[in-house]
């Protein structure tokens, strides 16, 4: 396998991992061209087990016989491997990497709404969530706790976003998920799925209400930070449902505010 030493982080053999933003990285023009970072050993490889297709990796040089040796000997022979020291990836990322090790990977072909809800019961919807750190946590949270999919608003932070991907421990590559548009409560009724927006309300139910776990098809829409969800959004929901509070406190992280919601909301 090419192994390379990089000394200075403007070569451009290593500009996926250095200069080009999120939205190059992406590629909304040329969406077959998109790439992102996965980081770390562990998510490298769930990334690879889900069938991800890896284009480089960039390392520690400690690390080339060492935690990264098992990705690198699942990679393609000729993929090139880029190297430098600890100091030079910390300049990188700002923060010392978690043993060492970035892979830039091909992004997948994403489903259509209809074909990642076919089969789904519970579905999570992430409409307008910015947080990276939220992201991750949602859809780690999401597969441990079995949720068939995720439906991502464009208005939100990007799931393949490398601290989201980071966070998620890699949750990101076994959860089916999509983008979709403003219409996505429309089209998810017409899939047979009631919708239920987390908000507090006057008319919102509490989460423990049985009419809800009792729904056949639920997707749980869970809105931005600090705004919460648009009141269009709410008014157009079959259900608004607020998770019972103590202590005063007014409201949850989203992050964890979903991962109540789909713990109580699941299939029994």
């Amino acid at each position: 396998m090419p192994l390379t030493e990089i000394t200075d982080l403007s070569d451009s053999r290593v500009a996926a991992y250095t200069s080009l933003t999120e939205a190059q990285l992406r590629n909304r023009l040329h969406q077959d061209e998109g790439i992102f970072i996965a980081e770390s050993p562990k998510v490298i490889g769930v990334a690879l087990d889900a069938g991800y297709q890896p284009l480089s990796l960039l390392c520690e040089e400690r690390h080339i016989a060492g935690d990264a040796a098992p990705i690198i000997a699942r990679c393609p022979a000729d993929m090139p491997v880029y190297t430098g020291s600890r100091e030079l990836l910390e300049r990188l990322t700002g923060y010392r990497l978690t043993r060492g090790v970035l892979c830039a990977m091909r992004r997948p072909a994403l489903p259509s709404l209809a074909d990642v809800c076919r089969d789904a019961r519970r579905v999570v919807v992430i409409d307008g969530v910015v947080d990276t750190t939220n992201i991750g946590a949602i859809f780690r949270s999401a597969a441990a706790l079995g949720t068939d999919a995720v439906l991502v608003t464009e208005t939100s932070c990007d799931p393949l976003n490398r601290r989201a991907v980071r966070v998620s421990m890699g949750s990101v590559f076994l959860v089916p998920w999509t983008w979709v548009g403003t219409d996505y409560q429309d089209r998810l009724r017409a899939l047979g799925f009631k919708t239920a927006a987390l908000a507090l309300t006057d008319r919102s139910v509490s989460i423990e209400d049985p009419e809800l776990a009792s729904e056949p098809r639920l997707a749980m829409i869970m809105g931005t930070e600090g705004d919460g969800l648009p009141q269009q959004t709410i008014a157009q929901a079959d259900y608004t449902v607020k998770i019972p509070m103590s202590h005063a406190v007014d409201s949850l992280n989203v992050a964890a505010a979903t991962a109540v919601a789909i713990w109580q909301l699941r299939i029994r």
